[in-house]
């Protein structure tokens, strides 16, 4: 298949389903593999796991509306297509069906990241390892500041996302985690605005799905308690890739 598409490997296989799920398929590589979609069962289950993985992170964004420039361009293509005679085109499969994922959309930047990874892990081999992916929200949902990508045995990464502003004078921002189930939080360090911090995940005191993360408000040095003392700023939980 061309471009990036490989579907000799179940890690390739993966991959390109994951795409396929998000729209990140170029026109050619979408149509190519729709062509094997079809007729290839495996392929379908994939796509099917890729869309319970993701469904979720649409809950967490807000929805955006079209602005005017775009309701323009719809009506001026719409007006297009209807002095243009065709035929009925067929009903879409069920997996490709606008209604059924066109919330997908907003997960946005959040998304890509996590494609970008799919697309590393296709270039470079890597080690066998759970990897996890956690977005990072505000709480009341309205904004995303950062992602958090680990793999077991091997590093942790906080990456911004989004403005998340500057660092009040005299304060701190703390990294935590806390494993499902764990009694208390451990705090990963501070974090600056704007940079990307990595850890070995020795760090952290386990690694697994629906682990909390969170960054909090504290003092300058940071908590002196070794627990959160200030506002949550950002948290999310990881999920599986």
């Amino acid at each position: 298949m061309p471009g990036v598409i490989e579907l000799d490997d179940a890690e390739g296989r993966d991959g390109a389903a994951g795409e396929y799920v998000l729209g990140t398929l170029g026109a050619e590589d979408h149509a190519a593999f729709e062509a094997v979609l079809g007729r290839d069962a495996d392929l379908r289950a994939r796509v099917g796991a890729w869309q319970d993985r993701l469904l979720p992170l649409t809950g967490r964004v807000s929805p955006v509306g079209p602005s005017p420039a775009l309701w323009r361009r719809i009506e001026v293509s719409v007006g297009a297509v209807s002095r243009t005679p065709r035929r009925q085109p067929a009903s879409p499969p069920w997996w490709n069906r606008l209604r059924l994922w066109q919330g997908l959309g907003a997960a946005g930047l959040a998304a890509s990241l996590l494609m970008g990874a799919l697309l590393l892990r296709q270039a470079v081999p890597e080690p066998a390892g759970a990897r996890y992916l956690a977005v990072l929200q505000s709480p009341d949902q309205r904004s995303t500041g950062w992602v958090v990508e680990l793999q077991a045995g091997r590093t942790l990464r906080l990456v911004p996302v989004g403005d998340v502003g500057s660092v009040p004078a005299g304060r701190a921002w703390q990294f935590w985690t806390k494993p499902e189930g764990a009694a208390g939080p451990t705090s990963l360090g501070l974090v600056r605005a704007g940079q990307t911090l990595e850890l070995p995940v020795q760090r952290l005191p386990a690694v697994g799905a629906r682990q909390l993360f969170e960054i909090t408000l504290e003092p300058e040095a940071g908590s002196p308690t070794g627990r959160p003392t200030g506002p949550i700023l950002y948290v999310g939980r990881t999920v599986a890739l």
